[in-house]
């Protein structure tokens, strides 16, 4: 057998990947388990949005290479959707780079940034996909711990204690996935100020700020941010297209340029028709947000019963896609899921999968019918 490389040793497979076998294989032998555990949309995207991609299939230039910058419409598209929703301007030839979904461009962003040996920010809990690839290309991680007490913000000067000299990026997240924190105008301002103090690139990974969540904010619409910041964004939770592949790094034409470098080696453009529905997805109108954000407020209200039935305790104020809940005292987060999932049917992702700060909580994906959601209840009151 040929060896593998020695940067697979430093990941292991996704968590997601090997439960889902173990719940898929209850489910082959007839368990109705329950998926509260993925934060994969359950409902369609805007009508008009599978219209054009249908409609695109007829097109000369559907069947093609594609740009690897998208096509200019798309991208004057994304510049439409910042101005509008964050009030920020970025020219859409030189500060927007499309991304078959924002997951690809932390891979871009650490292989155009980052040498071996180069130090990275991540937080702690955090989304798993920041140190992986941290580590699959030899960087070296520095976890920074978010705490309930301090609001999941960053403590700075708990930061500043670690040797910063080789830190070239730092990861954040806001709206925090998975405790649900929303940023403030403060905190941004805070990380553009420590970012210039230690000449560090910060890459917010923007992808929940319209689930559930009545003040949508952008890193980049604060003074200085383009200087020192990136910015991911999706539309896979906020247009029900996460199995489509649309996301986008938006930021200076410097930094951009850098990551297209990388991007152009990898890929050959995403699919025309992909383009052309997503076009029509950051053309909806705030309705179809007041829409997607019912559904999702009626599902709430079911996951928190839940949680209450389960003895759990959450955050009311928290947005985004998922509830994140703490569990009694001395608790074990795995231990309590895998009870839960032998006894009840119900899978829910244990806090530890987001780092050593997420033992004690549980998280549960609003990714669920409301009919679910009372069975998912009744099985446990």
């Amino acid at each position: 057998m040929i060896e593998v490389a020695d940067r697979l040793n430093t990941v292991e497979e996704y968590y997601f990947s090997k439960k889902l076998r173990e719940v898929n294989l209850l489910i082959a032998n007839g368990k109705p388990v329950i998926n509260l555990g993925i934060g994969s949309p359950d409902m369609r995207p805007p009508q008009k949005v599978i219209d054009a991609i249908v409609e695109s299939l007829q097109d000369a230039n559907a069947h093609k290479y594609q740009s690897y910058q998208g096509l200019p419409a798309l991208r004057e598209g994304m510049a439409g959707f910042y101005k509008e929703h964050f009030n920020v301007s970025l020219n859409p030839n030189t500060e927007i780079l499309p991304l078959m979904g924002s997951k690809e461009g932390i891979m871009h962003i650490s292989m155009a940034f980052l040498n071996e040996g180069d130090g990275v920010l991540i937080p702690n809990p955090g989304y798993p996909t920041y140190q992986s690839v941290s580590n699959l290309v030899g960087a070296k991680t520095v976890l920074y711990e978010l705490d309930e007490a301090n609001h999941w913000f960053p403590d700075f000067k708990a930061i500043e204690k670690n040797d910063l000299s080789k830190v070239k990026l730092m990861w954040v997240n806001y709206p925090h996935m998975p405790t649900g924190a929303g940023a403030t105008d403060e905190l941004f301002k805070d990380l553009i100020a420590f970012a210039k103090k230690h000449n560090i690139l910060i890459i917010n990974d923007n992808p929940y700020s319209f689930v559930l969540n009545d003040s949508p904010k952008s890193i980049m619409s604060i003074a200085g941010a383009k200087e020192v910041c990136l910015e991911l964004n999706s539309l896979s939770k906020t247009f029900n297209m996460a199995g489509w592949r649309v996301g986008m790094v938006v930021g200076d034409s410097n930094y951009i340029n850098h990551i297209l470098k990388v991007k152009s080696n990898m890929d050959s453009g995403m699919f025309y028709g992909i383009q052309k529905g997503a076009i029509e997805a950051l053309k909806c109108s705030s309705m179809w947000f007041v829409t997607l954000n019912s559904v999702y407020r009626k599902r709430r209200e079911l996951v928190w019963k839940l949680a209450k039935a389960l003895n759990c305790k959450y955050d009311e104020n928290a947005t985004g896609l998922f509830v994140w809940a703490k569990l009694p005292p001395n608790v074990k987060s795995e231990a309590f899921i895998d009870t839960i999932l032998n006894n009840n049917y119900i899978f829910i992702t244990p806090g530890t999968i987001f780092g050593s700060k997420g033992e004690g909580y549980i998280r549960f994906s609003l990714c669920a019918s409301e009919e679910e959601l009372v069975e998912a209840i009744s099985r446990v009151i």
